[in-house]
């Protein structure tokens, strides 16, 4: 049975901060499965019901904290505006060499996106304080009593306080594997302003109460679980924070422990398991854990917290950010970027569809992006027929599988006394889409998430941060084509492992005698699509006078064509990419095989030979079908070799996938038995190799 698909649908891709231009795990990671996905949703769904919708993320500490230190190197280098625009400019080119065919590339805090950006803000944070979900809560945030200021979360530098965790980078309220704690939980902080250690000082924030979500969020694992259509790893990082506050203790410090135990909240203790260094302090609660962490520490007991969920901090004090609403006469806050940036898809959407703007305001990295005029944002968020679609890293799971799926589930009635879009009360009726988990039509719909694993550099975890500095995308297209390189990406199964990226060019460590990892799925369009592709113009050149006979083809060979296309499809509908490309070189492969046999037995048969031809042709239709999405610039060039007399998209609609030609050919050509194509120059190649290849 064929899967079934939305109606309408929205891909999204995590959205790259605005201080620097786009690396190679951007690309490979994250955006080049996104558009394959989304130009494949076109093909079988149509291109007016896909929208492939992202932008520069242009706030956070990350981008403050960079341009902190080029300004003090640059005077020339302007405002922080200014900082982030030169970034974004950078992304949209590279996103633009590399064929990603998004609907609008703007930024959180950049034109029409900005500003739509700032009103779903102040509109979300304002139904979640109205439904009761956020919390005013006075925390120590760190200050830097020589540089006298408040600092933000990558001004402060420690270790990770996780129970387990090797990450090498802990920031104030998480690390660079994306662990969650207290910013008094994080050890050994240091200033990297004044690279003294700061001290911690009482604010008043807002944040949102994700622990009341725990039961809910495993109802929604155990459900995603059930369907089948998301990835193990992002149900298993889910859970790991589903489980009671642990603390975990040195083996050292049983003696004390023992002694403090009276005066700790009620806990379950277990003993170290045989090898490990610490025992287990399991809390009901979090603020039970936390006052035990108080008994400890003024003890100077050393301990570890172990994955929970705690308080999601939703604003903070740092000046570049999004404007918090004023709630209960608070001012002057901004949103912490992690919250915004999760409802920032919505924003590209709204600002697509309302003010009809694609990338950089005026132009769109599709080229067949339509006037969205007369469409709402709620068709593709809200309507239970459609879906959205959600690539991203590995290490933000933890942001979209968890946080988002409990602040989407805030947002509708829980009980009576709390207001929602069916209020005519409610102040808020501009976001009439509420979600729980199971939503109904009408309500913002749970997305599908597709996480990758990380993409290394020569073996190791490449970081601009690092010891290990990963390639610009950009300067990978001095070495290899765009469609080289995004079928290398798609083939490396990074939704199942940590893969290497292996680019011989870069790495001096090669062996010479070897060829390049990077173009063996290359080759499949240089070598062997490209070779199947020629022969059947130069063969309709020489034996049909420049046509293109259309022959009926072998049952058989339709049949298996047919079971081939149904699998490619199932493979797309579980985002299973690397299957797809092997399920494509072994079709590809055997389709060449098939001209290469067939041609030389058929030389002395004019009539067997034109069946051959016809058939090479509708080998290649549905070769060139299932490439489409991976090498759009290729596969459009044999579109337009065939002269067919109808649009691309409708060349390669999933309408006529089954039939070969005859849903793209008119009824003169059907009646003549044969279809005129373009004559084809010698040496012509449809799939290109680099220059530098040669």
């Amino acid at each position: 049975m064929r899967p079934p698909w939305p109606a309408k649908a929205v891909v999204t891709a995590g959205m790259p901060y605005g201080n620097k231009g786009l690396h190679f795990g951007h690309v490979g990671g994250v955006f080049v499965p996104a558009d394959i996905f989304a130009r494949f949703l076109r093909d079988r769904i149509g291109e007016e019901n896909v929208l492939f919708v992202c932008g520069t993320d242009c706030y956070g500490s990350p981008i403050a904290e960079e341009y902190r230190k080029r300004a003090a190197d640059d005077p020339t280098i302007g405002t922080i505006e200014d900082f982030v625009e030169s970034n974004h400019l950078r992304q949209f080119e590279a996103l633009k060499e590399y064929g990603i065919s998004l609907d609008i590339y703007e930024g959180s805090g950049i034109g029409a996106s900005g500003q739509a950006h700032r009103e779903v803000t102040d509109q979300i944070l304002k139904r979640l304080y109205d439904n009761g979900h956020l919390q005013r809560l006075s925390s120590a945030q760190f200050y830097d009593e020589e540089a006298h200021t408040f600092l933000n979360g990558r001004q402060v530098v420690g270790y990770c306080p996780v129970q387990g965790c090797k990450s090498e980078k802990g920031y104030a309220d998480e690390c660079d594997l994306g662990h969650q704690y207290m910013p008094k939980d994080l050890l050994n902080p240091v200033s990297t302003v004044s690279g003294k250690p700061p001290v911690m000082r009482e604010v008043s924030n807002w944040y949102f109460d994700l622990p009341a979500f725990r039961e809910l969020l495993q109802r929604y694992v155990d459900s995603r679980a059930c369907e089948g259509a998301t990835r193990s790893v992002v149900l298993k990082t889910i859970e790991e924070f589903l489980v009671p506050p642990i603390i975990y203790v040195k083996n050292e410090y049983l003696d004390v422990y023992e002694e403090l135990k009276p005066q700790l909240p009620q806990h379950a203790f277990r003993p170290a398991e045989k090898g490990k260094a610490s025992f287990e302090l399991e809390f009901e609660d979090l603020a039970s854990r936390e006052n035990a962490l108080s008994v400890l520490t003024g003890a100077g007991v050393r301990f570890r917290t172990g994955k929970t969920l705690v308080p999601f901090r939703i604003t903070g004090n740092i000046a570049w950010g999004v404007p918090a609403p004023v709630l209960e006469g608070i001012d002057g806050l901004t949103v912490w970027c992690w919250p915004e940036s999760l409802w920032a898809p919505i924003s590209f959407t709204r600002a697509r569809i309302e003010y009809g703007v694609g990338a950089r305001g005026v132009e769109s990295l599709n080229p067949e992006r339509k006037d969205r005029a007369g469409e709402a944002w709620q068709q593709y968020w809200c309507d239970p027929r459609a879906r959205v679609y959600q690539f991203i890293g590995q290490d933000n799971i933890y942001f979209y599988g968890v946080a988002q799926t409990a602040l989407w589930s805030a947002l509708p009635e829980v009980s009576a006394s709390r207001v929602t879009s069916n209020n005519p009360a409610s102040t808020n009726d501009d976001l009439p889409c509420v979600l729980p988990v199971d939503p109904a039509p009408g309500e913002l719909q749970q997305t599908q998430l597709i996480a990758n694993y990380h993409l290394q550099f020569l073996g190791k975890k490449a970081s601009s941060s690092g010891s290990i500095k990963p390639p610009m995308a950009i300067d990978l297209l001095d070495y290899y084509t765009a469609e080289q390189l995004r079928a290398h990406f798609i083939a490396l199964g990074l939704g199942q492992r940590n893969v290497s990226f292996q680019p011989k060019p870069l790495n001096e460590g090669a062996p010479q005698t070897e060829g390049d990892p990077v173009l063996k799925e290359g080759s499949l369009l240089t070598n062997v699509l490209n070779r199947l592709a020629r022969s059947c113009f130069y063969a309709a050149a020489h034996d049909c006078g420049g046509r293109m006979p259309l022959d009926e083809i072998d049952d058989a060979l339709v049949k298996d064509t047919a079971s081939v296309l149904e699998d490619y499809e199932d493979l797309m509908y579980r985002q299973e990419f690397h299957s797809i490309m092997q399920l494509a070189d072994t079709y590809i492969r055997r389709a060449n095989k098939y001209w290469t046999d067939e041609s030389k037995a058929t030389v002395e048969d004019p009539a067997a030979r034109q069946r051959v031809i016809a058939t090479a042709f509708y080998l290649l239709k549905a070769a060139c079908l299932m490439m489409h999405p991976i090498a759009p610039w290729g596969t459009r060039m044999v579109y337009e070799y065939l002269a067919v007399p109808v649009q691309e998209r409708e060349f390669y609609s999933w309408e006529h996938a089954f039939d070969g030609y005859k849903g793209v050919l008119d009824d003169v050509d059907k009646a003549s038995g044969f279809h005129a194509v373009t004559e084809l120059p010698p040496r012509t190649d449809f799939f290109k190799r680099h220059p530098s290849q040669f």
